[in-house]
């Protein structure tokens, strides 16, 4: 049976993580753009309902299998944000360097600095799938005023990770996989897609 999913995702980051962590356990993952698919709306305010909806979105479109991740930074002095609101905390061309910016600046005079990073991930065999595999991880660390590392994507270069002494932007990608948000989510999915779909 040919293992592969369509990825309800057109961020190059996201991409090359799902790539590099599904090739360990056979499954060939395709990104949606290469395929003709534009991105989904992501209207609700959690991340399930926004990740279910773009896996759906991408299984309609292609006909195929298929799975979507929605995630993000959640910090405690924001109250959660910026959330399912990550990609566009500056506004909805924004770019990481503008989120970040504005993290940083929201965070100014607080000394709560903890957060964590989110990671939803669905995966469905047809648009309807009336049981989709959901799987979810979080990574915590805390926000840190001056960026570092070159690694990464988002607001990596701001999350720091006490047990490594290091942000996220300075860890490998073996390093990153191994303990972050997606990675942990993704060992989910795999043993949901191995136990469910026979995988």
């Amino acid at each position: 049976m040919e293992k592969s999913l369509v990825l309800a995702s057109n961020n190059k980051g996201k991409l090359r993580e799902f790539q590099a962590m599904f090739a360990e356990f056979g499954v060939d993952v395709i990104n949606q753009g290469a395929l003709g698919v534009e991105a989904c709306p992501e209207p609700f305010g959690t991340f399930i309902e926004n990740c279910l909806a773009k896996a759906r979105h991408a299984s309609k479109m292609t006909g195929r299998p298929a799975m979507a991740d929605d995630s993000g930074v959640c910090v405690n002095a924001l109250n959660g944000m910026p959330g399912v609101l990550s990609a566009r905390f500056a506004g909805e061309l924004s770019n990481d360097e503008a989120n970040n910016r504005l993290l940083v600046e929201r965070l100014q005079g607080k000394d709560d600095r903890r957060a964590h990073y989110t990671c939803v991930l669905t995966a469905v065999r047809t648009p309807d799938d009336p049981e989709p595999l959901v799987a979810v991880g979080r990574w915590y660390g805390e926000i840190c005023d001056e960026p570092a590392g070159e690694g990464g994507f988002g607001y990596d270069p701001h999350f720091f990770v006490p047990e490594y002494g290091r942000t996220a932007a300075e860890l490998t990608a073996e390093e990153k996989n191994r303990v972050s948000h997606r990675g942990k989510a993704l060992v989910q999915m795999h043993k949901l897609l191995r136990e469910a779909w026979g995988w």
